[in-house]
């Protein structure tokens, strides 16, 4: 089993926060080596949207590694990924927000009323939000563990929502393979919780009997 010292999980930490920050690096890079191809809006927007959700698949992961790998330490790594996720979640409807609307909220709102993929991915955008506001030390102490915990669910709600949202935007090009692969390791990440959570409830049926 492997147990990192402080020291090194704060080594990890500056590095994952570095690798994380690189696709955001690279996308400014593009603007300004304007590399952005035909459509810079769909570009920034497909981009972001896709960092988003990879890292909504890696925070999901990071229990079921844990547990796997008897790697506790791992869940020290999760809060930032999940950060990350907000991160990028907010790039891409900043994008949406300005570009799309130039931030005029009110046709913006029209937009998301009016058109179901934005809506979805709107309402994950939301959901997102007290994730992030309550990831620091001090809410966890303020809210509770139990509170804490029930907010911080809402990622199993958000993952499948920006998985439809997604799939919806695809459904105009009929290009279903990245929807389907991001729905396939979502659904396997949600499901191998799912066993878990059965075989604890069992485990004390049999010895509460």
């Amino acid at each position: 089993m492997i147990n990192p010292t402080p020291k090194q999980i704060s080594i990890l930490k500056s590095i994952l926060f570095v690798l994380a920050l690189l696709p955001f690096v690279r996308l400014v890079a593009f603007v300004f080596l304007d590399r952005l191809g035909a459509n810079p809006v769909e570009f920034i927007t497909r981009n972001t949207g896709d960092w988003t959700l990879y890292f909504l698949c890696i925070t999901l992961g990071v229990t079921p590694l844990r547990k796997l790998s008897k790697w506790n330490w791992l869940i020290k790594l999760r809060r930032m990924i999940g950060l990350y996720a907000f991160f990028y979640a907010t790039l891409h409807f900043t994008t949406f927000l300005w570009f799309d609307h130039f931030f005029d909220v009110a046709e913006m709102w029209k937009d998301v009323v009016k058109r179901p993929f934005i809506t979805v991915g709107f309402i994950a955008f939301v959901l997102l939000i007290p994730l992030a506001v309550t990831s620091t030390n001090g809410m966890v102490k303020r809210l509770g563990g139990k509170r804490w915990l029930w907010i911080h669910r809402l990622v199993y709600l958000i993952a499948p929502l920006g998985i439809l949202h997604y799939f919806w935007m695809k459904a105009g090009k009929h290009d279903f393979a990245q929807p389907f692969l991001f729905g396939a390791i979502v659904a396997a990440l949600l499901a191998l919780r799912l066993v878990w959570r059965w075989q604890g409830k069992r485990v004390q049926q049999r010895a509460a009997a």
